[in-house]
């Protein structure tokens, strides 16, 4: 028998039976969320799944680019502290110039943690509110299932008026993100179809609770979060 989450070491993943799927995983780098049949499954990481080039790079001699000098001019350059690799012909060579390794729950890929109380979630999730994480997509991965996911949009219902397309896994049903109009280059997932519940209660605990106005009487205001009677710029 599965022990209950809250009488066990918050500070290991902890998987209990959530799902059809059985292979989602929570590391130093990485998490996964995974729909409930399993049939898609996203990670949110630590590292951009850009290359990160930074100036002091330039620099470096021709073959660490590929042997093309071109590329000292085109790569971009994202601000610093952050990994910088510099690719050879034969291997990759990865130079980490931050004091800690990044958390796939760190910032710039995670930009907020929300409780959202407003009818429209009340509907789209058939429950009381909705707990949400967004994810700067550079940090975002579709492991499998992507071809199996649904969209369907509007903006009626929205408190900001900003079009809301909803990703549905066409199997399940599972609701895995939701992507606004005015947040572009963001994604905002469920906590819930995060696969490691430790980390949904630690490291994904809400800083926000937005639209308490609309709280149910029954439904207390979540510890510690930032309460908010509207939402400004969260979606």
């Amino acid at each position: 028998m599965a022990t209950p989450a809250a009488s066990t070491d918050k500070s290991t993943p902890y998987f209990p039976l959530a799902g059809l799927a059985k292979d989602g995983w929570s590391k130093d780098d990485e998490a996964t969320a995974t729909c409930l049949c399993g049939a898609v499954q996203l990670a949110f990481v630590s590292r951009s799944l850009f290359f990160a080039v930074t100036s002091s790079i330039r620099d470096l001699p021709a073959p660490l680019w590929f042997g093309s000098p071109s590329l000292r001019e085109s790569s971009p350059v994202p601000p610093t502290p952050s990994p910088i690799l510099a690719l050879r012909p034969s291997n990759i060579t990865v130079f980490n110039t931050t004091s800690r390794r990044p958390q796939p729950t760190d910032p710039p890929g995670l930009v907020n943690t929300f409780v959202c109380n407003c009818p429209d979630c009340h509907k789209i999730t058939a429950s009381a509110f909705a707990s949400n994480f967004t994810v700067d997509d550079k940090y975002l991965q579709h492991l499998r299932g992507r071809d199996n996911l649904t969209t369907f949009s509007q903006s009626h219902t929205v408190a900001s008026g900003n079009t809301m397309t909803n990703f549905f896994c066409s199997t399940c049903g599972s609701l895995m993100y939701r992507v606004s109009s005015g947040l572009p280059g963001l994604s905002i997932l469920r906590i819930g179809s995060v696969d490691d519940f430790h980390l949904q209660e630690t490291k994904l605990r809400p800083q926000k609770e937005a639209f308490t106005k609309y709280r149910l009487g029954w439904v207390n205001p979540v510890a510690g979060a930032k309460q908010l009677e509207e939402a400004s710029g969260l979606f």
